[in-house]
């Protein structure tokens, strides 16, 4: 059974980064890396990632604040409501709906970054050509780095 208190991903992976929290596509991922940084057992995952500074740049919150919070054990709806006291500037759920839509349809970005992409691609499962998203390039890599065969 997964704890997801103190999540543990060197055994299973964080959720989808398209789950939404409060409207925030990424935030209950970021949760799940920030809770098993904390307790130690982060595995491959890294907090904070780019993606983790994006989501936490758009709602205008520090990486060690966010963290701050979560080691006092705060549950998701908590942490929810931490961070719509703490969103700087204050977003509208128009604005967090908009934002959330783009960032799950972001592509790599730059040449380099495509590069590497597709280099992941190649590693990961070759075949496929519908992984063309960050989300889905990261849901890919969960789902092969736990046993899953692409």
């Amino acid at each position: 059974m997964i704890d997801f208190r103190e999540p543990d991903l060197t055994r299973h992976p964080p959720r989808s980064p398209r789950v939404r929290l409060g409207g925030f596509v990424h935030l209950p991922r970021l949760l799940d890396k920030a809770r098993a940084f904390v307790a130690g057992r982060q595995g491959d995952y890294i907090y904070p990632c780019p993606l983790d500074e994006r989501v936490l740049g758009f709602m205008g919150i520090s990486s060690d604040d966010f963290l701050a919070q979560v080691r006092t054990g705060k549950s998701d709806t908590q942490m929810l409501a931490w961070v719509m006291e703490n969103v700087s500037p204050q977003r509208q759920p128009h604005e967090i709906l908009a934002w959330s839509d783009w960032l799950e349809g972001v592509a790599p970005g730059d040449a380099g970054r495509h590069e590497n992409f597709a280099r992941q691609i190649k590693e990961l499962a070759p075949e496929r050509t519908d992984i063309v998203t960050t989300f889905d390039r990261l849901e890919l890599d969960d789902y092969v780095s736990f046993g899953g065969v692409a």
